[in-house]
């Protein structure tokens, strides 16, 4: 997985560049510009932080990922055969299903917004938010557990992921409008992904799709962009400090399970969606 993402790392770094100057030197007709609109210094400064924060610190969780995706696989009779083309397509379709609820979660309960929370804190959306990413990547890790056990090899697994991730970075762009109406019913594109970051309340909790967006067609958690995109939080955290960006819900979180009535209390704050109290 790592292989595939450091040889990304030029290809990410041109794309930021290219769009950087299209947004100084082109026009741009989508909505217009807006408060936020294109690249911000500190803003871009704080997004590389975390993304390199992430790929530190998944240098050495994913030697963890490894170790327990294989053992899964070494406990299971299934095998999957791994030169079937047929295999490929259900490892494609497996790992994206699994993104959908590992990202519906990931805002519905609390716990694992505190670690997704740092992808949406920027104000801005262009290719560096797209490297915004969780210093806390261990969430993720119980919504890929059945892929091993059902026969996928490790190393597919984890391909899979990254092929996901990869894919994704392209979609963080205001540079791209709307694309020809049968790309738009398949696949998560940069327009359906503003909808997902955006604060408004049509977006919030819409659009968890990776690469497909029929997941969120089948399951009724679909929304079109249909008006100007406000990025960030409900409640802008207004800082650039990494370790801020990185933590400042698990704070949050902490000062109200501390602080909570009673044990019932507690278990909602971590288990209930981000804004949740207890009825006064």
């Amino acid at each position: 997985m790592f292989d595939l993402i450091r040889a990304a790392i030029p290809v990410f770094i041109l794309s930021l560049l290219i769009e950087w100057a299209a947004y100084r030197y082109l026009s741009h007709d989508h909505d217009g510009p807006h408060e936020h609109y294109g690249y911000g210094t500190r803003d871009t400064l704080t997004s590389l932080s975390m993304g390199v924060g992430n790929v530190l610190i998944n240098l050495l969780w994913k030697g963890v990922v490894v170790a327990i995706y294989a053992a899964l696989y070494s406990l299971t009779p299934l095998r999957l055969p791994q030169d079937a083309w047929w295999v490929w397509v259900l490892l494609f379709l497996a790992d994206d299903y699994a993104y959908y609820w590992y990202h519906r979660v990931s805002h519905e309960v609390r716990l694992f917004w505190a670690s997704h929370v740092v992808h949406h804190s920027s104000q801005h959306y262009n290719l560096s938010t797209a490297l915004r990413q969780t210093w806390v990547p261990m969430t993720a890790l119980p919504f890929w557990l059945i892929l091993p056990l059902l026969g996928f090899a490790p190393w597919m697994v984890l391909l899979a992921q990254a092929w996901n991730l990869l894919y994704q970075f392209f979609v963080h762009t205001e540079r791209v409008g709307r694309l020809p109406a049968p790309i738009e019913y398949v696949f998560n594109t940069p327009s359906h992904h503003r909808a997902h970051h955006g604060s408004n309340d049509v977006y919030l909790d819409r659009n968890y799709g990776g690469i497909l967006i029929v997941w969120d067609r089948l399951h009724r958690t679909f929304q079109p962009e249909t008006e100007p995109v406000r990025y960030g939080l409900v409640h802008n955290i207004d800082t650039h400090r990494p370790v801020q960006v990185a933590f400042h819900e698990f704070a949050a979180l902490w000062r109200d399970v501390r602080t909570a009535r009673n044990w019932r209390d507690r278990l909602h704050y971590l288990t209930r969606p981000p804004g949740w109290h207890p009825e006064r």
